[in-house]
């Protein structure tokens, strides 16, 4: 549960321009509630709490200042090929770790996670209004697909690299690059202890 200090008041006005719901506090101490996303907040004198299924729908509003560069690593889990499945990623920016999760997707492919983990993170990095994304993955078949280096001939994972390069788009710059898995071990994490978790 993020706690930010920040000013109710600038942060009241970021998250309606946002267009969060904005609704009066319910105690003497909360100044408002907000619902934006899969997120809750509630503010008061000198912080805000944010609360809810991804907090980033509203930690992304109040602490994204836009534009910069951002490392992102991503990897997806599967119990079972196809089987119980759930993603992690990790961004880390110049002034260390921005952003990370894992939450369970369903019953998918390794694949499937894999291409599911690069979505949300870079669905994330999008929210964070990052200019440029260098991507890290360990798992070679997408990077060398999303690159075109590599056909995807599966209709599921074509749909998947479509998707992945309408997110692109909507960045500057962008590199994504294969790394071991001992690089990629929080994002791996992540996945791994939301499967179990679930």
């Amino acid at each position: 549960m993020p706690v930010l200090e920040c000013d109710p008041t600038e942060a009241r006005e970021r998250l309606r321009e946002a267009g969060a719901t904005i609704s009066p506090g319910k105690t003497d101490h909360e100044v408002f509630h907000a619902d934006l996303g899969e997120a809750h907040a509630v503010a008061y004198e000198d912080s805000v709490v944010v609360q809810g299924k991804r907090p980033v729908d509203i930690t992304a509003v109040l602490e994204g200042d836009g534009g910069g560069r951002v490392h992102v690593y991503f990897d997806g889990a599967c119990r079972g090929n196809p089987g119980p499945s759930a993603v992690g990623f990790v961004l880390v920016d110049e002034h260390g770790i921005v952003e990370e999760g894992g939450e369970t997707i369903g019953r998918a492919t390794n694949n499937q996670a894999e291409y599911e983990a690069l979505i949300r993170a870079l669905e994330v990095a999008a929210q964070y209004g990052y200019d440029e994304i260098e991507i890290r993955g360990d798992s070679e078949l997408i990077v060398k697909q999303v690159r075109g280096a590599w056909q995807t001939n599966d209709p599921t994972l074509r749909e998947y690299r479509v998707r992945v390069h309408e997110l692109l788009d909507e960045f500057e710059e962008y590199s994504i690059t294969h790394v071991p898995r001992e690089t990629n071990e929080r994002a791996d994490d992540l996945a791994n202890e939301a499967l179990d978790n679930a």
